[in-house]
């Protein structure tokens, strides 16, 4: 009897239609988070200059910005330049102060001599002032040059009485100086309430008159000479009568200083 062959064990059948399991994703190419996004940009779509659509404004904003460097850059040096100006104007002025030690001169109205006043006419006046001026230069190294274009004036109640100027001269150093001066008027019409006045001060025995000195000088210090100061000077002088013999009363002078 011939023996029956049993097959061996086959492998278990399998469902030819079963869906394959996904493969591990690449290490190369990470799983995005949850929450962000990866956006792909197409190569033709990046530009390294703006669009043509946009160069004119970039080009405008780039001029613009060029524009604003260059002149804080400016503006910076110009700063600059001034504080050391002015640093070194402030060093040499101290210098100058106390090595030299400047002082202010001192300047009186020593007398007053008066013509040409007829107020008992109507006719236009032509007065006259002889003035002499004291000039004190108490300093040890500075001289003091009065150069030309100077104006002395006298007024009486803000009227323009008289004119004339300064002689132009050196005043070295330690040097009291008197200097007379012809100050004259021409065509001056007063009207009545000055006339008036005028009477009732020489009348009362105290006409009192402002002259006004301005003068051009230059500093010498050492063997250096400084630019055109003008020197200004303003003395109220009060005298007893309008004559050539009238005598000063009291006087007040005031010093001042345009630098420029």
């Amino acid at each position: 009897m011939a023996e029956r062959v049993h097959p061996g064990d086959s492998p278990p059948a399998t469902n030819e239609h079963t869906t394959p399991k996904p493969a591990p994703p690449s290490p190369e190419k990470p799983i995005p988070q949850p929450g962000t996004y990866v956006v792909q940009i197409p190569k033709d779509q990046i530009y390294r200059v703006p669009p043509p659509e946009n160069s004119r404004r970039y080009a405008h904003l780039s001029k613009r910005k060029a524009s604003r460097s260059t002149c804080s850059r400016c503006c910076c040096c110009l700063l600059t330049s001034i504080l050391v100006l002015l640093l070194a104007a402030a060093i040499a002025a101290a210098v100058i102060y106390f090595v030299f030690k400047p002082e202010s001169p001192n300047y009186s109205v020593e007398s007053v001599a008066i013509k040409g006043f007829n107020l008992t006419s109507s006719s236009p006046l032509s007065p006259e002032f002889d003035v002499t001026v004291r000039a004190h230069n108490p300093n040890d190294k500075i001289g003091i040059y009065y150069e030309k274009d100077s104006s002395v004036r006298v007024y009486y109640k803000d009227v323009n009485i008289c004119n004339g100027t300064l002689p132009a001269f050196f005043q070295p150093t330690n040097n009291v100086t008197l200097f007379k001066m012809a100050l004259k008027g021409s065509g001056i019409e007063l009207t009545n309430a000055v006339l008036k006045a005028l009477s009732g001060d020489q009348n009362k025995g105290t006409v009192p008159f402002s002259l006004k000195l301005r003068a051009p000088v230059k500093i010498k210090v050492g063997s250096i000479k400084t630019w055109k100061i003008t020197v200004k000077v303003t003395c109220k002088i009060t005298v007893d009568k309008l004559t050539a013999a009238s005598k000063i009363v009291s006087k007040d002078c005031d010093y001042g200083v345009d630098l420029w």
